[in-house]
């Protein structure tokens, strides 16, 4: 059963892809999303008045250990040995919105778009959990992949 999909074998089993054989290049992924506030939330964030602390901080060592952990998170993905990893916000005060960026990379046999993703998405759920006593309607969104680079696809631009 040929699917075109490489997480299946050819009777249709999932499969963790066999890198075995694969030569480590420099990989590199970026990935980024909004989660959209109210403006107390942005004051509270803004000011470090939220009760429950340091929000962005807080956020940041979240996307960071969940990034690491993808592996555990997502089925069939390889453990990695990441050399770098990066959570970074800006407050967009006028559109009530924090947007997080997430760079992850390593020298390794498979790339790390789902550690980006991972790593970004949890940050915004931080956020989510750390405020959500202010106001619960706050949305996450536009999460997405914007670059990577490395393995045989070679380089990835979002247009």
């Amino acid at each position: 059963m040929s699917t075109g999909f490489n997480h299946f074998d050819e009777a249709g089993n999932a499969i963790m892809v066999d890198v075995t054989d694969k030569a480590p290049t420099y990989r590199t992924a970026v990935a980024e999303g909004t989660i959209r506030l109210t403006p107390p939330i942005v004051q509270a964030i803004t000011g470090g008045t939220a009760a429950k602390g340091d929000v962005l901080g807080v956020a940041r060592v979240a996307g960071i250990m969940a990034a690491k952990r993808t592996w555990e998170l997502i089925p069939l993905c390889h453990p990695l040995l990441l050399s770098h990893l990066s959570i970074d916000f800006t407050i967009d005060e006028a559109a009530c919105a924090v947007h997080a960026r997430c760079t992850v990379k390593l020298a390794g046999k498979t790339g790390v778009e789902m550690e980006a993703l991972t790593g970004v998405s949890v940050a915004l759920l931080t956020i989510y959990d750390m405020c959500k006593a202010l106001d619960k309607g706050m949305e996450l969104g536009e999460i997405r992949l914007v670059h990577k680079e490395g393995g045989k696809s070679g380089v990835y631009d979002r247009g």
